[in-house]
C-alpha cells in the first residue's frame, strides 16, 4: 500500500504540494443513497413535503457543497470547479433516492472529495427536509464510482 500523502516525514499532517503536477482535465463521480419509509418516499416523489421541493433543494445543496469542499475538509485544495451535476433518482425498491454527483475541473489535483461532499450534502439535505415525517432515514453507500485524469489515471469502482 502506498504511503499516506497528507503526512510529512515527521508524521505531521500537511497539505500536499501539487505545484509540480501537470494541469490536466479531471473528473470524479460519487454515489450514495438515502433510504426511507414508503410514506416518506411518496411524499418526496409526489412533491408534498411541507418544506418544499426536496429533490430540487437537495440538488442545489449538493452543488453548493461541492463548491465548499476545501472549507470543510482541512487538507483539500481549493479548486476551480468547471462543472457540478447532481442527480437524485427515485428508487421505489429501496425505497429512497439514489444519489450521484459528477465534478469536473482542469487542474493539478483531482475532484474526488468534491464529488463525495456533493453526495453527502445532498443526502443530508433530503434528511433535513423530511425528518419531520421520518427520523429513521438511512444514508449509506457513499463512495467514489469514477475518477479520471492526472498521474494515477482512471479508476472505476466495480
Amino acid at each position: 500500500m502506498a504511503d499516506l500523502t497528507h503526512f510529512d516525514a515527521k508524521g505531521d499532517a500537511h497539505m500536499v504540494d501539487v505545484s509540480d503536477k501537470a494541469v490536466t482535465a479531471r473528473i470524479a463521480t460519487a454515489e450514495g443513497y438515502i433510504k426511507m419509509t414508503r410514506e416518506t418516499f411518496d411524499i418526496i416523489t409526489e412533491g408534498r413535503a411541507k418544506k418544499g421541493d426536496v429533490i430540487s433543494v437537495a440538488r442545489l445543496a449538493g452543488i453548493m457543497g461541492a463548491k465548499q469542499t476545501s472549507s470543510l475538509v482541512p487538507l483539500c485544495h481549493p479548486l476551480p470547479i468547471t462543472k457540478v451535476s447532481v442527480d437524485l433518482t427515485p428508487d421505489p425498491d429501496l425505497p429512497g433516492l439514489r444519489l450521484s454527483a459528477t465534478v469536473k475541473t482542469t487542474g493539478q489535483t483531482g475532484v474526488e472529495m468534491e464529488a463525495l461532499t456533493a453526495v453527502s450534502v445532498t443526502a443530508l439535505t433530503v434528511y433535513d427536509m423530511a425528518k419531520a415525517v421520518d427520523r429513521a432515514m438511512e444514508i449509506g453507500g457513499i463512495r467514489v464510482k469514477l475518477k479520471d485524469g492526472g498521474k494515477s489515471g482512471r479508476y472505476e469502482a466495480t
